[in-house]
């Protein structure tokens, strides 16, 4: 029935009615916060375009996680910032049983028995030129990322961090195939048990900038747009989640996450399969800059995008905000 008898608003009138009727929750149990992780250098070092996060070193990164899981954050996702003189042109410290990932899972496990912690599956941070795979040179002489080559390398990467503890392993490179040799390599090595969570549809976003900074992985020359998708591309994106649950993911991603609702919501239709948003370091950045500049509420816009995120179909969080969130929800409830 139309108006007068029907009033919308009725249902609005209290925050008991409005909590009773939310359609959507954002909780801390769904949130997984990214972390980096820093083989040498201070303890702590600032990054400048992410204001409150930080490269940690292992003894720090074992604080933070007894630090968040204390708030009700259950995950990590780790990225390696390994050593200048450790990169080279295959990215060989990405799979060391000494490298700086391996050992900060089996710190963090000591620390934090339950914390659930994913890793980074990629080259980019180990690789000297930045890439996200091994380069190859074409008939022309032009130098590409070749696919083959590098998926063979993001296996051995795969199996390294299972065997350190990692709890999930997330490939976020882009080469075609890679899903279906992570899980044929991590198989062979007997982690049968490790679930795959597939960057699936991956952009090459503008949003990435304070990343780049705070991993130091700048391509040296070119870019990433003959791996990562075209941001117009969106049937595309749904074809690269379906052929990734084909290939065996037991769990996708879509990154990045604001500007990227409608794909949320498409994959999700598409595969029903649990999705993670990764809201990544430039939605963090201008959320930041505006508050800081007073042009809004920092807590409510970041708990706004948060819950538009989870409404569009993302069952996981990944955002920077984690730890702020669990505090502001904390503080809600």
């Amino acid at each position: 029935m139309a108006f007068p008898q029907t009033r919308m608003r009725r249902l609005r009138s209290s925050s008991a009615l409005r909590g009773l009727l939310r359609e959507t929750e954002v909780a801390p149990s769904r949130l997984i916060m990214p972390m980096f992780i820093s083989a040498d250098g201070p303890s702590r070092v600032p990054i400048e375009a992410m204001p409150g996060i930080e490269r940690l070193s292992i003894a720090e990164a074992e604080a933070e996680a007894q630090e968040l899981f204390a708030l009700g954050v259950p995950g990590l996702l780790l990225f390696g910032v390994p050593s200048q003189p450790e990169k080279d042109d295959c990215g060989s410290a990405a799979w060391d049983e000494a490298g700086v990932v391996q050992l900060a899972l089996s710190a963090i496990k000591r620390a934090v028995p339950q914390m659930l912690l994913i890793t980074d599956v990629c080259l980019c941070e180990y690789t000297s030129h930045g890439h996200c795979g091994v380069l190859s040179v074409t008939p022309s002489g032009a130098r590409q990322v070749d696919n083959d080559a590098s998926v063979e390398l993001l296996a051995r990467v795969a199996v390294s961090h299972a065997r350190a503890g990692a709890d999930v392993v997330a490939p976020s490179d882009m080469m075609d195939g890679r899903v279906a040799a992570i899980r044929k390599a991590l198989d062979g090595a007997g982690c049968e048990q490790t679930p795959i969570l597939a960057y699936s549809a991956k952009f090459a976003s503008a949003f990435y900038g304070p990343f780049r900074e705070a991993v130091g992985s700048a391509p040296a020359f070119g870019d990433r747009r003959g791996y990562q998708m075209d941001p117009a591309n969106g049937c595309e994106a749904v074809r690269e989640a379906l052929l990734d649950v084909e290939e065996g993911a037991d769990m996708l991603m879509v990154k990045p996450a604001l500007a990227y609702c409608d794909l949320i919501a498409a994959v999700k239709r598409a595969t029903s399969m649990p999705l993670a948003a990764y809201n990544v370091s430039g939605e963090y950045a201008m959320v930041k800059a505006a508050a800081a500049a007073g042009c809004l509420d920092e807590m409510e816009t970041a708990l706004e995008i948060l819950t538009s995120l989870r409404r569009a179909g993302a069952d996981v969080l990944i955002t920077y905000h984690a730890k702020e969130a669990a505090r502001w929800l904390a503080q809600i409830v």
